[in-house]
């Protein structure tokens, strides 16, 4: 089985899943994982799909006659392991968990928090909600990083306290379950 990503952007509407979904049907490939989202009125997807080089071919060229040209999409064939997973096998999911006062820069600085401890990260989502009564934009970071077993866990955790107490952000570092 061969597999690919595949990202698509365009003006949101109904029935834009039902017409991705569809098309990976007629074409006998598998939707493995996807994400898909509204992000400032435009619809967004990510979704990793499995099957033929043939019928993955056809897919990729299909995208471009949807919605009559109006969407973008990137094609990307993938490589994966034997067992599907590209990463390194020994490294354990953890999940960080941060709130703070909405400001340019957070999602940079956790993220190097991690890069520069060659931890990759898995998935990461953000959110920005008005706090009750005053309106103030909150801004939430939830994220899934494969810690390395080389990596003892006290240290991390340690270290990712005192990194969110000198950012001001409120954060923890919990075993992904």
């Amino acid at each position: 089985m061969a597999t690919a990503v595949v990202s698509t952007i365009g003006s949101d509407r109904p029935g834009l899943v039902a017409e991705l979904s569809s098309l990976a049907q007629t074409l006998s490939l598998n939707i493995e994982d996807s994400r898909m989202t509204v992000l400032g009125g435009e619809f967004a997807v990510l979704m990793s799909v499995s099957g033929t080089d043939e019928n993955l071919t056809e897919f990729e060229n299909a995208l471009t006659l949807l919605d009559g040209g109006d969407l973008a999409h990137l094609f990307r064939r993938t490589s994966q392991t034997d067992d599907g997973h590209p990463n390194d096998v020994s490294a354990r999911p953890y999940r960080a968990t941060v709130t703070a006062l909405d400001h340019p820069g957070i999602v940079a600085s956790i993220a190097g928090f991690f890069s520069e401890r060659n931890i990759n990260i898995q998935d990461l989502q953000t959110e920005t909600t008005p706090a009750p009564h005053t309106g103030t934009p909150i801004f939430s970071v939830a994220m899934v990083a494969n810690v390395p077993s080389s990596v003892r866990i006290h240290e991390l955790r340690v270290a990712f306290e005192e990194f969110c107490i000198e950012a001001d952000l409120d954060g923890e570092l919990e075993a992904e379950r």
